[in-house]
């Protein structure tokens, strides 16, 4: 565990495009957090005292206390990052928009875009692409287009607005949900080179020294160095899909064993 500074704020967390989002956020808004590395490979986010804080076992999870004192679960990404920008960001508006105004439904368009849109479609991309433990022709196809279908929705905003940033003229809550993933563009089979105005949004958002440090956390950000490094990125998926392919596995039996009783 590490500690930022003392503070309320309790992240748990790995190094994923859902994980990075919430420390992003955070260190935008410079708040102070503990938070705690979820070791995925070790299946310890279905570990029972983690389901206690998420009942789903994924990450990022989050405790707070609340405003009536006692302790506040939060689990999905969506939901932890309208609370932090619900709570922590009135009303200086930092990352975000006063909540009556079209700013703010438009944030949450793009917001909700991310969470039932890219996050979804780009992470069965990268199964398929990276995990599966055969080549499945159909899966690779169905997901890598989807996520480019909606890359070029993105593409298209950021051209037709000719806008830095999604919403607004400035970096909020939307864009910083989006980062993570498309980002991690080429691990999904993905050229980011084929959206130019979603590659330089991109190379906008890493330039920001708040979204590098939460980008940091728990573990050093490495993706695009790995990307560049064919055989370093075919040893780590390989290493990947064996504890993906074993956590599957022991899901399944659980799940026959749940049917039997």
């Amino acid at each position: 565990m590490t500690m930022a500074s003392e503070s309320d704020i309790h992240l748990y967390t790995t190094q994923t495009p859902n994980g990075i989002k919430i420390s992003i956020l955070l260190e935008e808004l410079g708040l102070p957090y503990k938070h705690t590395k979820i070791d995925i490979s070790k299946n310890t986010q279905k570990e029972p005292w983690f389901l206690a804080i998420n009942p789903n076992g994924r990450i990022p999870a989050l405790t707070d206390t609340f405003t009536d004192g006692q302790t506040i679960r939060l689990f999905e990404s969506g939901s932890i990052m309208q609370y932090l920008i619900s709570r922590y960001d009135t009303p200086s508006h930092r990352l975000s928009f006063p909540r009556d105004s079209r700013e703010a439904v438009e944030m949450t368009n793009w917001l909700f875009f991310m969470n039932a849109g890219v996050g979804p479609m780009q992470g069965q991309a990268n199964h398929f692409t990276r995990y599966a433990p055969e080549y499945i022709e159909y899966g690779v196809n169905r997901y890598q287009n989807e996520t480019r279908r909606l890359y070029g929705v993105l593409d298209k905003h950021l051209a037709d607005s000719k806008g830095e940033f999604l919403v607004g003229g400035k970096c909020t809550v939307a864009d910083i949900a989006h980062w993570g993933w498309v980002s991690a563009a080429g691990w999904a089979g993905v050229e980011l080179e084929e959206f130019p105005h979603l590659k330089a949004w991109e190379e906008r958002m890493w330039a920001r020294p708040a979204l590098k440090k939460g980008a940091n956390v728990p573990d050093p950000y490495k993706l695009k160095e790995l990307l560049q490094d064919k055989e370093k990125m075919e040893k780590y998926a390989a290493e990947s899909r064996k504890w993906v392919q074993q956590g599957m596995a022991e899901d399944a039996k659980k799940n026959a064993e749940r049917s039997s009783k």
